[in-house]
């Protein structure tokens, strides 16, 4: 594994009205690590990857991305080399052909007739078709999105991730939507396709098993606030009902 951090928060702090978010968050991840990031409902780990997405703007603290403020990115090609996001939406166009939404992760590098013209006859279909393979859908590269079952529909959206080819993922819920079968699939391809390109990922997940199952490191939140950061093997039964405040049944 790399020693080199692609992520890095220094006090990040964020509120909503009256709400506090993030609550002068701190902490380090390095390339190549699997990181899930769990909490209750409302916990804040939705407002966290939109603001390491740019998304989302922080009132204090700083954020830096492969050491480099993340204010000082630009959206657009350089950014997306870096950031990817995937959610549990799946944010595909349903009315288009698998292919279109696979390319769509070409569209930052792109110019916008080359965009346009592949809406129209697809530009660099080999590299869609490989992706596709890799996630077992290539099959399916002139089938309508919308037609597609919630787990292939995540399965584009990986695909789609794959061309884009950032070297941070940012997973927000990936598989909420998804039945266990079809969670426990995406998330064994999303992990491993990960690994095998030495990409690093933060996922935001409701399910501790699934944490447990396909991560290396577990940061939990709650209020805003980091409870424990652990390799996965030590986060205990012990910690993980105080951060749910599960109730022993007498």
């Amino acid at each position: 594994m790399s020693s080199k951090t692609m992520i890095e928060a220094k006090n990040i702090s964020k509120h909503f009205e009256r709400k506090i978010a993030l609550s002068s968050l701190s902490f380090s991840i390095k390339q190549g690590e699997l990181v899930a990031l769990i909490g209750p409902s409302g916990a804040g780990k939705t407002t966290l990857l939109n603001s390491i997405a740019g998304i989302e703007s922080l009132e204090n603290g700083e954020l830096l991305i492969d050491s480099k403020p993340l204010k000082e990115y630009k959206r657009g090609k350089r950014f997306a080399k870096k950031i990817g996001v995937i959610r549990q939406q799946f944010d595909l166009i349903g009315p288009l052909a698998v292919i279109h939404n696979v390319l769509a992760g070409k569209l930052s590098e792109w110019s916008l007739i080359k965009s346009l013209l592949s809406l129209l006859v697809p530009k660099e279909k080999e590299i869609a078709l490989k992706a596709l393979d890799r996630v077992g859908l290539a099959d399916k590269l002139y089938e309508i999105t919308a037609t597609l079952s919630g787990g292939e529909q995540q399965r584009v959206a990986m695909a789609r991730l794959m061309v884009q080819n950032p070297e941070i993922i940012l997973a927000d819920e990936p598989v909420a939507s998804l039945d266990p079968a079809r969670a426990d699939d995406v998330l064994a391809m999303l992990t491993k396709i990960v690994a095998e390109e030495n990409q690093t990922l933060l996922a935001s997940l409701h399910s501790v098993e699934y944490a447990r199952k396909y991560f290396t490191r577990i940061i939990s939140l709650k209020n805003g606030e980091i409870m424990f950061d652990l390799p996965t093997e030590k986060v205990s039964d012990e910690l993980l009902k105080e951060l749910y405040q599960l109730k022993e049944q007498g």
